[in-house]
């Protein structure tokens, strides 16, 4: 495993907190659950994508950025944290947003307008299909252009989660605590791939599952084609033999409900356990549908309640203001759901 060599930028607070869920297992009957808290990784009100960019961030110091370019949903934590670390480290930012201009901006893209980037409204394109125009307009301008991948999705950003499982393996080992799955919201693929690789690289046994949050493709390609792809170039960079085939990926599609973004009964049910139960933030589109995903897989017996699960927390709660409208509708339903299961308890 050889990457000492590749540069990297220390943008974040690390090791995030590895803490037990114990009155959320306790109101599900169980099983152990653990949170893995990428929400506290301190840039921008933290996420995962923290971990990405030190690596990505690294590489475009080391050839010369001036300027860097992301895209992402209006409400994106990627292009958030990548405003806040572009501003930290005096670096230009753009960023290419879906939709088109609120009246009033609101969750994350109200972070982005305060960290002073700038940015361009794409309507349908929000997987950055308008950056190479834009870029070649930059450039124009005299401007070192460094594209950061949609959601920090490269080899580097997956090798950040090849560092992180390490840094859970230390944490873990140190606590004494087994566990048998870790659960998440996938999206754009890198998380999962790194965390796969780390599974290989420390010949852990745990079951790595995505939750995917999202219908749509991935650079034109199918998401779990994507994925394993992007697992194996990851395995090929630091030069290690491991090959990963189908039968290594665990994606679940069955919460994608109505599509990115909508959000349902599942996740404003797991945005409201998880806050009442733990006093802990999940978001409506990211960690929200994943939690929700958890929970239904408990309650279904695909977990056992003898399993010990770590859900991996990968930030997002920004965003909750901007769905306050969404998170509303159902919010007497969750409530009173939830005051059965205190009687239960």
């Amino acid at each position: 495993m050889e990457y000492n060599h590749i540069p990297r930028e220390p943008l974040g607070f690390f090791p995030t907190p590895l803490v037990e869920l114990k009155r959320l297992s306790q109101a599900l009957g169980g099983p152990k659950i653990y949170m893995k808290r990428d929400d506290n990784t301190g840039l921008a009100l933290g996420g995962n994508k923290t971990r990405k960019l030190e690596f990505i961030l690294g590489d475009a110091l080391a050839k010369g950025a001036d300027t860097i370019i992301t895209a992402g949903a209006i409400q994106s934590n990627h292009c958030r944290q990548t405003a806040a670390a572009a501003a930290s480290l005096g670096l230009e930012c753009h960023l290419v947003l879906g939709g088109g201009e609120p009246e009033q901006a609101n969750g994350n893209l109200l972070l982005d307008k305060l960290f002073g980037c700038h940015i361009h409204w794409a309507g349908n394109h929000r997987k950055g299909e308008d950056i190479p125009r834009i870029v070649e307009q930059l450039t124009n301008q005299g401007k070192n252009v460094y594209v950061v991948p949609y959601g920090g999705s490269s080899e580097l950003g997956a090798l950040a989660f090849v560092e992180a499982f390490k840094e859970l393996e230390s944490q873990r080992q140190s606590m004494g605590i087994s566990l048998t799955h870790i659960v998440f919201a996938s999206s754009s693929g890198g998380t999962q791939a790194g965390l796969m690789l780390g599974n290989k690289i420390f010949n852990s046994p745990y079951q790595i599952v995505g939750i995917n949050i999202d219908k749509s493709e991935t650079d034109q390609v199918a998401f779990d084609q994507y994925t394993l792809a992007l697992a194996n170039s990851t395995a090929k960079l630091i030069k290690t033999d491991y090959k990963f085939t189908a039968s290594d990926l665990f994606l679940n599609s069955d919460y994608v409900g109505e599509g990115y973004g909508v959000v349902g009964a599942l996740e404003n049910e797991a945005i409201s356990l998880t806050a009442q139960t733990e006093g802990i933030l999940v978001d409506p589109v990211y960690t929200g549908r994943a939690m929700g995903g958890l929970i239904d897989m408990i309650r279904r017996g695909k977990i056992k309640k003898t399993d010990s699960v770590l859900f991996w927390h990968t930030g997002g709660a920004p965003a909750l203001f901007a769905y306050a409208n969404d998170l509303d509708l159902a919010k007497k339903a969750v409530s009173q759901k939830f005051d059965s299961l205190q009687q239960e308890i």
